[in-house]
């Protein structure tokens, strides 16, 4: 590695063969040296999930000058410990996860495995950025995000993150031409309607499967869900501080705070 370039770590949810971690590597190792430690299958919708009932397991996959890359057995997260306490030993400069078939604007990134590892690397005080694309094909064609990936890479490598804060960022699934540029924004309001499709087994037990359409809030024009709607790249700001802080005030004047004598 060369000490004189900055180490980014490269993870997903999709799994260490899915495309669009080929694509952020590729486009990382423009940018210095790179360490990959990824899920060696889908982990998508893990969330913040971590493996504590079984052990861990790494698999060097290929290494060059200024490369190395794993897979992992576990989650999106468990790939961002492994990859800062075993493989590097230290924190890198900069963590950058997906780029992730499939949205994950408004609440979506409540549910991500993308999301829960720049959070992560967020909680450890390390600039993060998760990056996704609006196809959940796994042929999704990434061939227009390389500008967008590395103009946002690129500033948070010359000016940093603040503490406490990561960047969530959604590109549309459209031609180049067609994409307007970059927008900073808020995290839309929105929830998933869900269902559980019942079915019976072979054996004649009940099984299921969760099913579900996504219901948008109102998404104002500062909003991600308006951004992509309009072919801008959406860039939120996100945080793993959950306090609802607005609301501090207002619970501490109901006389719900009490100490004992």
């Amino acid at each position: 590695m060369d000490n004189l370039k900055p180490t980014i770590l490269v993870t997903n949810d999709d799994g260490i063969f899915a495309p669009g971690i080929r694509k952020l590597m590729s486009i990382a190792r423009q940018f210095g040296n790179v360490v990959v430690v990824a899920p060696d299958t889908a982990m998508s919708g893990m969330s913040h999930a971590i493996t504590v009932k079984d052990p861990l397991r790494l698999r060097k996959i290929d290494e060059a000058e200024g490369f190395v890359e794993y897979s992992c057995n576990g989650t999106p997260v468990d790939s961002v410990k492994l990859g800062e306490k075993v493989v590097l030993k230290g924190k890198p400069d900069l963590v950058v996860s997906g780029i992730n078939h499939g949205s994950n604007a408004s609440v979506n990134v409540v549910y991500s495995g993308t999301m829960a590892a720049a959070i992560e690397a967020c909680i450890d005080r390390i600039p993060s950025i998760g990056f996704s694309l609006l196809d959940y094909s796994h042929h999704a064609d990434f061939s227009h995000v390389d500008e967008f990936v590395k103009s946002i890479i690129g500033d948070v490598l010359n000016n940093g993150l603040p503490s406490g804060v990561c960047l969530n960022v959604n590109i549309p699934a459209v031609h180049a031409s067609e994409i307007k540029g970059i927008k900073v924004c808020k995290q839309a309001p929105g929830r998933w309607v869900e269902a559980f499709d019942e079915r019976i087994d072979p054996y004649h037990r009940d099984y299921y499967w969760l099913t579900g359409v996504f219901e948008d809030g109102k998404a104002d024009e500062d909003s991600d869900l308006w951004a992509l709607a309009n072919n801008f790249v959406s860039v939120v700001p996100i945080q793993f501080d959950l306090t609802a802080h607005q609301f501090l005030g207002e619970l501490k004047n109901r006389g719900i705070e009490s100490e004992k004598s």
